[in-house]
């Protein structure tokens, strides 16, 4: 147990220190500090440590920890642009995106806590938005305004 403890620490120090911006980076970054894991393992690590990938200053895909994700930063960042298109079908919402961008906008949905949002499943263009029961289509869609231009 002490060598896992030891590899999430870091694994946390090297997304605070490096950017970070694919598994494969993180586990060639992890293999040169000695740690020798196989890739599920990093991925079951990426998953227990809540890591996500989001955009940075130069809109650059990065993995980061959830504490190190800012409002200020997910509505400057990613949001979803004005060609995007949020459909219903029943009470879910599904969003398209330019490809590639819908992991990293569905983690900030995700990670900014709205009431009204219960989560998000993402592939590599689309986002299917899953909102908590009792909110209108409105309500859904004034929420994802945070992040729709």
């Amino acid at each position: 147990m002490k060598k896992k403890r030891e590899r999430l620490k870091e694994i946390e120090k090297i997304i605070r220190t490096e950017a970070i911006s694919s598994h494969e980076d993180l586990y060639k970054s992890l293999e040169n500090k000695g740690f020798s894991i196989s890739r599920a393992t990093l991925s079951r690590d990426i998953k227990s440590l809540r890591i996500v990938k989001t955009f940075d200053e130069k809109n650059r895909y990065l993995y980061v920890l959830p504490n190190m994700v800012k409002p200020k930063v997910i509505k400057q960042h990613s949001a979803i642009d004005s060609g995007s298109i949020v459909e219903f079908s029943g009470n879910l919402a599904v969003i398209k995106t330019r490809p590639g961008y819908a992991m990293g906008i569905a983690s900030d949905i995700d990670n900014y806590y709205t009431d009204e949002i219960i989560g998000t499943i993402a592939g590599d263009d689309t986002i299917l938005v899953i909102p908590r029961e009792g909110y209108s289509k409105t309500q859904i869609l004034n929420a994802l305004e945070r992040f729709i231009k």
